[in-house]
């Protein structure tokens, strides 16, 4: 059963920082790209980064690009997102999935909730202006 479970959210000012952490377990953790999505009032679901199991291939939203890295450790089974130079319109629920195993993530890949199975539960980040 696949579990994955999303922390670290906040409250920080406009210009802080924020790692949210996502805690897998329930499957072969070495063997799938781990994607971070959000979520902010009255908007959809929306890919942020995500990164693959072997390779360490990463991709990330364009608005997000020099300011977040994605990075895991395999040995921990937890992949993480470092936030910098957060801005308001980063506030959101921060989500942690698990794609299909087809899935590749690569610079350009399509990063949409549809090619995602399994979910974790939200995390809040509010950035405060």
């Amino acid at each position: 059963d696949v579990q994955l479970q999303a922390s670290g959210g906040g409250l920080v000012q406009a210009g802080g920082s924020l790692r949210l952490s996502c805690a897998a377990s329930g499957f072969t953790f070495d063997d799938y790209t781990i994607g971070w999505f959000r979520q902010a009032p009255g908007k959809e679901r929306e890919g942020v980064s995500c990164i693959n199991a072997r390779d360490g291939n990463t991709n990330y939203k364009d608005s997000v690009k020099g300011r977040f890295t994605i990075s895991r450790d395999n040995a921990k089974n937890t992949v993480y997102l470092q936030m910098s130079s957060l801005k308001p319109e980063d506030t959101a629920v921060y989500y942690c999935a698990a794609p299909d195993p087809m899935y590749y993530c690569d610079e350009g890949a399509r990063l949409d909730v549809i090619d995602f199975e399994s979910w974790g539960q939200g995390t809040q980040v509010t950035v405060s202006s």
